[in-house]
């Protein structure tokens, strides 16, 4: 695995609200011809595809892919919740890396219903039903919350009872959040709030969590073209981003034992799999100045600035309030406006981040650029669980 893995192409469409947006077949293959234009191939050249999805039935993937084209190539269904875009993108880099192909697809969309997420299946044990009691011990008192919210609120609560962190500094992410998409053409929501709007907004859970802080449900689709440094080479290709290392990580026994709501939201998931990829690029968490993270509530961003290294654990409030997490700071985090604005299509989110820190590198990010950008990192989370840590760089 010794060839640079070369992001030559990325598409994404504008996210939507469910019910808004056209058919997840028409998405997926919108987000490809987008990849596939601003690589500069036609999709014959692709030779593999990696199709990632949560809400759908068998083959969307090829689905979807053959709105585009029908070359007979391997295509797989990707579904690791909410890291399916991300797990796709492993998957394709890691076929570039070993030989197996020299360009790879990775594609990502979703279709979504309105309100918070459950199982589409009734007659079967839910995933980490067996991991259950953790959650049902420790917020015993959020029985009626929705399941979503009850998870990452009740780790967000536990950050509050062990270091004194504010429900304001969750709202003060959600605000940063809101300024940052204000940027972002694709984004769902550009409206700016300011951290009194989100306290203001309808409580979720007393003390702990507001709608604002929620990410919505949302349809959407991105893409990126994957390849070799040779095959870019050789077809003249653009080779200035490229995979630099990545690391994907399931849930170690920590995550449930001792119980703790921080841990079992995919803490050391994500710790585990930072700490191998900078271990692989040579860059550690001060090195980074960019990173799109899996803000799917704002309590979920602040565990993440301290799993990923990028302030010390306990230490993220001060983090948040010193401006460190914002353009002028240490690290611009979700520059694109993260899931909280910019939205959540499940099988789309890792993609996503990929489009907008490709395009950051390149320096083409417009109005929310990073200026003097060298290396940039993407976290996406799924519980379930797995963790995918990815660091681009310039080449």
């Amino acid at each position: 695995m010794s060839d640079k893995v070369i992001v030559a192409g990325v598409g994404m469409i504008p996210f939507t609200k469910p019910g808004a947006s056209p058919s997840y077949t028409d998405m997926g293959a919108e987000a490809l011809r987008q990849a596939l234009k601003d690589a500069g191939i036609g999709y014959d050249k692709v030779q593999m595809a990696f199709a990632g999805y949560v809400y759908g039935d068998s083959t969307c993937g090829q689905t979807a892919i053959y709105e585009v084209g029908q070359t007979g190539i391997p295509i797989v269904n990707v579904n690791n919740n909410c890291s399916t875009g991300s797990t796709a993108l492993y998957l394709a880099r890691a076929a570039v890396a070993s030989g197996q192909a020299d360009c790879v697809l990775a594609l990502g969309f979703e279709q979504m219903r309105p309100g918070s997420l459950k199982s589409n299946w009734d007659d079967r044990p839910v995933t980490r039903a067996r991991f259950l009691p953790v959650v049902e011990q420790l917020t015993a008192d959020a029985a009626n919350v929705p399941g979503p919210l009850r998870t990452f609120g009740g780790a967000g609560r536990e950050h509050m009872q062990k270091y004194g962190t504010k429900m304001e500094t969750f709202a003060a992410i959600r605000a940063k959040a809101s300024r940052h998409a204000a940027n972002n053409p694709l984004a769902l929501f550009k409206k700016v709030v300011t951290t009194e709007d989100v306290m203001n907004d309808v409580v979720m859970w007393p003390g702990v969590m507001t709608r604002l802080m929620a990410c919505p449900p949302t349809c959407g689709a991105a893409a990126a073209i994957v390849c070799s440094e040779k095959f870019a080479k050789q077809h003249g290709l653009r080779t200035d981003v490229q995979i630099l290392a990545q690391s994907l990580t399931t849930d170690p026994a920590v995550s449930f034992d001792p119980p703790s709501m921080i841990s079992y939201v995919g803490f050391q998931m994500a710790q585990n799999a930072a700490q191998k990829v900078y271990e692989q690029s040579g860059f550690g968490p001060e090195d980074v100045r960019a990173v799109e993270l899996h803000d799917c509530f704002a309590h979920n961003e602040l565990l993440t600035y301290e799993a990923l290294g990028l302030c010390p654990i306990g230490g993220a409030e001060k983090f948040i309030l010193d401006g460190d997490n914002t353009y002028g700071g240490k690290v611009i985090t979700n520059p694109s406006g993260g899931l909280l604005s910019k939205g959540h299509p499940l099988g789309a989110t890792g993609l996503a981040q990929c489009y907008e820190l490709t395009h950051q590198l390149r320096g083409t990010a417009g109005a929310r650029q990073v200026e003097g950008l060298n290396i940039a990192m993407a976290h996406n989370l799924g519980l379930g669980g797995a963790c995918v840590v990815t660091m681009f760089g310039k080449n």
